[in-house]
């Protein structure tokens, strides 16, 4: 009993070791420029480990993806939103998402070589669509809250919102370096990543309050 229960707990943390070592690799150099070998070594695992747990090497960049975004999805559900009045969880969530971006880095990186890829790996997890559904509905309940008092206006798409939020985020951080030589500003010191937080719940609760 002693030797199966070791058993699985190495082959877990044989797992766990890999799928760390894929995320890096993939965020490195994408699908493309990642290598089995190079995941392996990373690891301390062997070749025929990573094809026995996950299959090929796209097989493990779906798994890859999916943790990634489903740990966001998780991490959003922590935050518990419906406790807060409707302005103070819309400003947590834009908050969180701002600062998540900020401590994964790797997040989006891995985000956009899945669309590089056309979102291709991700069609075919249900727990994904299960866990984004959950997020919509999580957002739509702050829209309705705040509706329903009279401080946000109807009619707010939360999938929408959602886009926004994700946008002014993202899109600031995956252009920092041609955006600091365009506008002569260093997008990453301290006060520019204060200033852009402010702007971007600014910007945010001005789409949504009556």
């Amino acid at each position: 009993m002693k030797a199966t229960t070791r058993k699985i707990r190495d082959a877990d943390a044989t797992k766990a070791r890999i799928l760390a070592a894929a995320k890096s690799e993939f965020a490195r150099v994408g699908l493309g420029g990642a290598r089995v070998d190079e995941i392996a070594e990373k690891a301390q695992a062997n070749k025929r480990m990573i094809y026995h747990y996950f299959g090929g090497k796209e097989d493990l960049f779906k798994v890859v993806l999916e943790e990634a975004y489903l740990d966001i999805r998780n991490a959003e559900q922590v935050l518990a939103l419906d406790h807060l009045s409707p302005r103070e969880a819309l400003e947590t969530l834009v908050r969180f998402t701002w600062q998540y971006y900020l401590d994964n880095p790797e997040f989006i990186t891995l985000v956009n070589s899945a669309n590089l890829h056309r979102g291709r790996h991700l069609e075919g997890s249900e727990r994904l669509r299960v866990a984004s559904r959950r997020f919509v509905e999580m957002v739509r309940d702050i829209l309705e809250r705040g509706a329903g008092e009279g401080t946000f206006r109807t009619g707010v798409d939360p999938v929408q919102l959602n886009i926004t939020i994700a946008a002014i985020g993202y899109y600031y951080l995956t252009n920092r370096f041609t955006g600091a030589v365009m506008f002569e500003r260093d997008y990453m010191s301290e006060d520019a990543l204060e200033q852009r937080l402010a702007f971007n719940i600014d910007t945010v609760m001005r789409l949504v309050l009556a």
